[in-house]
């Protein structure tokens, strides 16, 4: 039989140490994220790519490269499969010929979090996890909050006062420990790595854990399938921890390496995208330095690219470098009008994170990095409506009888 998984085991990126799959482990020895790694060999021999015809619809349908070993451990609330929507209407206004956008506001709890959460949370379950904890900026602390009560495991989640309102009830209600912060997403950071070591918690921070990464880096493996093995030229990302972008370059490269994907075709540009008042990524890719400074002050309506460093800053980094890509800061005035825009044009209410993507590749045409005809692909990473404070309607009141103005 065909094994479920074909996990190897961890490595770290720093040291190329190999760690233990199979025990709970977190950060490496030199505080760097371990990834996981596959038998991509045995996986070869074993499973042609036309395998994955007539399976199911979510994720788990490339369980051979995610990292749960037995599926009774699988904890799904039917996430992935989302769609690519093409958007020409939007593209003829940014001056771009093919563009379109994964829309990952469509899976469960509204945003691509419910990827990294699916995977994050079976394989905790997998080994024995019965308590663990998280900060958050709202969307991953809901998503993760949410897949822990469906797989009996318990969460705490420490969030800045500020995150949206939305999130924080998503955490309340699915019964989790919820503490709000006054300050920012490395404040509850530094209140959950205490709590870890005092208590002895599973620490879910992004990153400090080795499997959030695998659930989002299927977003790649969709789109490499969607694209008839084929891949698009340029892939946007909002990036604040980063972890969708590390995953996108980790998906295409295991890919490359079961030889779904022609090795002589260059992998898609990917594009970092952040709030100038939140850039980290954009200032170190600017001085082409391998890792970023802390960004004090940080400040955005785009709660999710809220990030003064992450902790995967290298490797977002890396695969910036190593695709041709680029990072690019766009203002909060101008995300929102993306925004309006991409509803009134294409009738969808992405998040303000997603957004910016929209106001990046404008920027982007507009200097020539975008080149005409090519395939730009923008990774909407979560619903509009979980964010109520980033457009409020003010419509004129009618009474009892009132006909309706002249437009």
């Amino acid at each position: 039989m065909t094994a479920f998984s074909f996990l190897s085991h961890l490595v770290c990126p720093r040291s190329g140490l190999r760690y233990d799959a199979d025990r709970i482990q977190q950060l490496s020895a030199v505080g760097a994220p371990l990834l996981a790694v596959y038998d991509l060999d045995a996986l070869r021999d074993a499973v042609p790519r036309s395998a994955l015809a007539g399976r199911t619809s979510t994720l788990w349908r490339w369980h051979e490269l995610l990292p749960v070993r037995d599926p009774r451990h699988v904890v799904s609330l039917g996430e992935g499969g989302t769609p690519v929507l093409p958007l020409p209407r939007l593209g003829r206004a940014l001056g771009i010929d093919a563009l379109s956008m994964k829309d990952e506001g469509i899976v469960p709890t509204g945003s691509f979090k419910a990827r990294g959460a699916t995977v994050g949370v079976s394989r905790a379950r997998e080994l024995g996890v019965t308590a663990l904890a998280m900060p958050t900026n709202g969307n991953a602390g809901a998503a993760w909050a949410l897949y822990a009560a469906r797989a009996g495991i318990h969460a705490t989640i420490v969030m800045p006062r500020d995150a949206p309102s939305i999130t924080r009830n998503e955490v309340a209600i699915a019964g989790a420990a919820l503490y709000l912060v006054d300050g920012l997403i490395s404040d509850a950071g530094k209140i959950v790595a205490h709590a870890v070591a005092e208590r002895g918690l599973y620490d879910a921070s992004t990153l400090k854990e080795p499997y959030r990464i695998e659930g989002k880096k299927t977003m790649g493996l969709e789109l490499a399938e969607q694209f008839d093995w084929c891949l698009p030229d340029v892939i946007l990302y909002p990036t604040g921890g980063g972890v969708g972008l590390i995953g996108l370059r980790k998906a295409f490269d295991e890919l490359r390496a079961l030889g779904w994907l022609d090795p002589a075709r260059p992998l898609p540009r990917l594009v970092a995208v952040q709030a100038s008042g939140c850039a980290p990524i954009v200032d170190a890719w600017t001085r082409r330095a391998p890792d970023s400074e802390f960004w004090a002050g940080s400040r955005t309506v785009a709660f999710g690219l809220n990030v003064p460093k992450a902790l995967g800053d290298f490797l977002v980094l890396d695969a910036l470098y190593a695709t041709g890509g680029c990072a690019v800061a766009v203002d909060d005035d101008d995300l929102l009008a993306a925004q309006r825009d991409a509803a009134r044009l294409e009738g969808t209410f992405v998040c303000p994170e997603g957004a910016a993507l929209f106001a990046a590749a404008r920027q982007l045409r507009e200097t020539g990095w975008i080149r005409a005809g090519e395939r730009v692909v923008a990774l909407n990473t979560g619903a509009g409506i979980k964010y109520p404070e980033t457009f409020i309607a003010s419509p004129p009141l009618l009474q009892p009888g009132d006909g309706l103005p002249a437009d």
